[in-house]
């Protein structure tokens, strides 16, 4: 009895976490983190995620600015637009501001593949390919990854760093921790027991520390 108990125990909660997933997945939602350099909070970046991971239109915005006595001595403005089918991008829009420079990245699925176009450059990718999709865990399994800022396509490193504690807005918050490592990047990344994107810190130059908390 108490082993059909237990099998009947096991099998619910195999339902609910299946039930938790899909719901999980299909949700609409929009993430808004608080961006900090060194500790200080310099702007926010937020995204909009409408629909399934694997199908979903995600529109981001970022806002930076670093004032060094009261005078602004760096900002930064970007917009993206992507949109997925079948787990791969299949348009993409960006535009970025760094400080004065501008950038601007077009993206289109074809049928031969994915065709990046920067207006200096262009270059066609394999069919399937993702971005540095933070709000999508699954974007970790893959081996190389489009950056929307640049169109650069990058072989990527990940490493697991296992169970840790993360500190959102003063409370501490058991989360799953990943290093990803590209050409001069070096990003550290906590997601929930749900799988929920909580929080970023990535090595800027001259070793100043860059913090995302979701907000």
């Amino acid at each position: 009895m108490r082993l059909l108990k237990r099998i009947l125990v096991a099998h619910l909660l195999l339902a609910f976490t299946s039930v938790m997933a899909f719901a999980n997945d299909f949700a609409n939602e929009t993430l808004t983190f608080d961006v900090f350099l060194d500790g200080k909070k310099i702007g926010y970046h937020r995204f909009e995620i409408d629909g399934p991971r694997s199908n979903a239109a995600v529109r981001s915005e970022a806002s930076f600015d670093v004032k060094f006595l009261f005078v602004t001595a760096f900002s930064y403005r970007h917009s993206a637009e992507e949109n997925w089918a079948g787990g791969c991008l299949n348009e993409l829009e960006a535009r970025t501001d760094s400080n004065g420079k501008q950038l601007n990245v077009v993206g289109t699925r074809t049928d031969n593949g994915f065709v990046i176009d920067t207006g200096d450059r262009e270059a066609e990718l394999p069919e399937c390919v993702m971005t540095f999709a933070y709000w999508n865990p699954g974007f970790l399994e893959q081996p190389r990854l489009l950056n929307p800022q640049t169109g650069e396509y990058l072989d990527v490193e990940v490493e697991e760093l296992g169970n840790d504690l993360v500190e959102i807005d003063g409370r501490e918050i058991p989360a799953r921790s990943v290093r990803l490592t590209a050409r001069k990047m070096d990003i550290t990344l906590w997601y929930s027991q749900n799988s929920e994107w909580l929080a970023l810190e990535s090595v800027a130059k001259g070793g100043r520390i860059i913090r995302y908390e979701l907000s």
